[in-house]
């Protein structure tokens, strides 16, 4: 199965990415887009230039350091590798090699003597006279230019002649144009055209810190990059741009063309123009070893970008998120489950997987109900044994939470093998279990408690399995009659009430009204009761919630408007104003996990009307961070509204590397930054998940940096599978 997963992804076909129909509801036909992953080779390199990268047809690449050939060695997905000294031929290591290129699908090399290569048979060698020359170009008919700096020199069957650049310009970059057939020869301030039948230098346009430049087929077109932007230059009209500033970083190292993309080589980091004028920023060690870009090439489906620190290779596959969900069940199982648990990785070597620890958690069993959410849409759309037996495991985690424990109807938070209590995280919550082979996590929470009910909903109403169904409505019942039987508290160990285990109207309406626990924890309680009541069929439940709603104000509580919320203010009491300082986006995967069983078990219609109503005001304060799964769940109120094609990017777009990079946004000269607010909005428009750090729904999507350090690797499980699937249950998704 492993060798199939890993087939899908490797399969080799490439075109840009397809996001949903128009319109913000409807379904999504599943059509391939493509998927894009970094292979890292790590090597600290120096005397780095524009042309000390190359690949042929057959996907060799080379790397030019000083005078020596290197090649990648050993490079996987989420496995770093090195770069190697390339022995291919072995009178190579003779030459005194300056430049390297890619003409015609083959590797060319310029040496203080010549222009060669060892495709053709070896019958390419051209001698010259620049013994320092360090950069050159092919034209159409095995004709070159080449430069020192000062002088350029065009070879070629029976042709050689010497130009020298007028003082004091000195050539930075070379290339052809196959349209116009002549080159283009820049320098700092200069860029002239070379005509190949004439011979003659003519000065065409002007710039600044000009570094790069490109050809650009499309549209007849220069693309030069300098150290404060890049500008266009229209062949045939001879019009030039104004310089271009709008884009992730302006110190511009290297352009280069691929088709219709134009990408560019930066002092931090690399960015491609897609032809739907789109941006892509690949910075920092999810996509590259090192920060500056020095050179760019090319394969069938690849780019290679060259650092100071090493290449990387963005390899971009053509899949189906279908097939992207394939891949990450696999992935999740195969590396992300602990006692059957969905968790975390902790890496002992930076990026490798492989080195991975299975981590304990405070909300192993919040971050396991949403997986195994996940698990259970799956298994009520495909009806696949490998989903129903995921289930399985997975709920019998779930239930081992309340039976390793001595409180009745208690779900502890973790648990794990005993004698390790010292090197877990949050030593001073662990208790012993009364089976001395085992240890337990306390102090359970909110989060965690709404986690559970949401999970033994979606199983018990969607899974055709009588194990399933009749333990989810055990488990959602023993927890209920626990918070019902101690005054609508969870209570711990010590016999008293847990931190934030609190639904209690003395607690929740001693906040004042601005406050988000007051909404959130009155919107909580009834979703809860009235998913016990809806499978236990115990009317317990409902006079509970009825109470709750009628007698203290909960119906109010969870129907106040969104924009209500804010800090509670100097007149409110320490614990209030520290719980209301900013938006919790904690509480937001609160309330959506809580909106399954809010709407899709309401009490009677004219409920359900109302709850609709504050679920699509919730969701409208979402819809800037476009992620998926509020969309997705959004979708069970109003599937004719619920920003499918934002869902469809949010899944194409994600990563399939999880883990825990360091990222960096904030220096971007591409994005608007919005004034401080209680939301923590940062910019006009949130990023690509590609762009940003690895993060679960109870994170801020706008949070522009992150460091992790490769150190930790977060699984799929309940980031990206549950809405999928979910999506796939709703048919929202195809």
């Amino acid at each position: 199965m492993q060798k199939k997963i890993y087939a899908l992804l490797f399969a080799a076909l490439t075109q840009t990415a397809v996001l949903g129909q128009s319109g913000t509801g409807g379904s999504y036909p599943d059509t391939p887009f493509v998927q894009e992953y970094a292979i890292i080779n790590s090597r600290p390199l120096q005397d780095l230039s524009t042309q000390s990268l190359a690949s042929n047809q057959t996907g060799n690449v080379q790397i030019l350091e000083s005078t020596q050939l290197l090649r990648p060695e050993a490079g996987q997905f989420q496995v770093w590798g090195t770069l190697a000294t390339d022995q291919s031929y072995l009178p190579m290591s003779a030459k005194k090699i300056r430049a390297i290129d890619s003409y015609q699908g083959e590797l060319v090399y310029l040496d203080d003597k010549a222009i060669f290569s060892n495709a053709w048979a070896g019958s390419l060698f051209l001698k010259h006279q620049l013994p320092s020359a360090h950069r050159f170009e092919g034209g159409d008919q095995f004709d070159f230019l080449l430069s020192d700096g000062k002088q350029l020199q065009y070879v070629g069957s029976g042709i050689d002649e010497t130009i020298t650049l007028p003082a004091p310009q000195e050539v930075v970059d070379i290339q052809y144009d196959p349209a116009q057939k002549k080159f283009w020869v820049m320098s700092q301030e200069k860029v002239y055209q070379f005509d190949p039948i004439s011979h003659k230098l003519q000065e065409e346009l002007s710039g600044k810190g000009l570094k790069s430049l490109a050809y650009f087929s499309p549209k007849n077109q220069l693309v030069l990059g300098s150290d404060k932007g890049y500008f266009t230059y229209d062949i045939q009209s001879k019009n030039q741009s104004p310089l271009y500033t709008e884009i992730p970083w302006t110190d511009i190292l290297v352009v280069e063309t691929n088709g219709d993309e134009i990408w560019f080589g930066t002092s931090k980091g690399a960015f491609v123009l897609l032809p739907n004028g789109e941006i892509n920023y690949y910075y920092l060690e999810r996509w590259l070893p090192g920060e500056a870009v020095f050179d760019i090439a090319f394969g069938e489906h690849e780019i290679y970008l060259l650092t100071d620190q090493g290449l990387a290779t963005i390899a971009r596959k053509e899949m189906t998120l279908a097939e992207k969900a394939e891949f990450f069940d696999e992935y999740t199982r195969k590396n992300h489950l602990r006692h059957g648990f969905n968790a975390s990785l902790e890496l002992t070597e930076p990026g490798k997987i492989g080195s991975g620890k299975l981590d304990d958690s405070d909300n192993d069993g919040l971050w396991t109900s949403m997986y195994l959410a996940s698990q259970g849409f799956r298994y009520a759309q495909t009806k696949d044994p490998e989903a129903l037996s995921q289930i399985r495991q997975s709920l019998l985690a779930m239930e081992r939470l309340f039976t390793i424990n001595p409180v009745a109807g208690f779900p502890s938070r973790s648990f794990e093998r005993s004698g390790y209590i010292e090197k877990l995280a949050d030593p001073e919550r662990w208790q012993h279990a009364p089976d001395p082979e085992w240890d337990w996590k306390s102090t359970t929470s909110s989060d965690e408690a709404i986690g559970h009910m949401f999970v033994y909903g979606v199983l018990a109403e969607l899974v055709e399995d009588e194990w399933v169904k009749n333990k989810s409505i055990e488990l959602m019942d023993t927890m209920m009659s626990h918070i019902v039987a101690h005054d609508m508290y969870l209570y711990d160990f010590d016999g008293k009430p847990t931190l934030w285990g609190k639904w209690n109207p003395d607690y929740v309406n001693n906040f004042p009204v601005q406050v988000g626990d007051r909404k959130l924890n009155s919107s909580n309680i009834i979703s809860m009761l009235q998913t016990a009541y809806h499978f236990t069929g115990k009317e317990k439940y409902k006079e509970k919630a009825v109470e709750l709603m009628e007698d203290h104000g909960y119906l109010e509580n969870l129907m106040r408007p969104m924009k209500i919320i804010g800090e509670a203010g100097d007149g409110s009491d320490s614990y209030s104003q520290m719980l209301s300082e900013a938006w919790n986006h904690s509480d937001d995967e609160m309330y959506f996990l809580g909106y399954w069983g809010l709407y899709r078990y309401a009490l009677d219609p004219e409920l359900k009307t109302k709850f609709k109503e504050t679920i699509l005001d919730h969701w409208e304060a979402e819809r800037p961070e476009k992620d998926g799964l509020w969309n997705i769940i959004t979708a069970v109120v109003q599937p004719e509204k619920f920003d499918l094609e934002e869902s469809i990017w949010f899944l194409q777009k994600h990563p399939i590397d999880l883990i825990n990079w360091n990222v960096q946004n904030s220096h971007r000269k591409d994005i608007q930054n919005v004034e401080t607010n209680f939301r923590r909005q940062t910019t006009s428009q949130v990023l690509s998940p590609s762009e940003t750090k690895i993060a679960r729904h109870n994170a801020n999507r706008f949070n522009l940096d992150g460091t992790g350090n490769g150190r930790s690797a977060y699984s799929p499980g309940d980031i990206w599978l549950l809405p999928y699937w979910m999506g796939r249950y709703l048919g929202a998704i195809e």
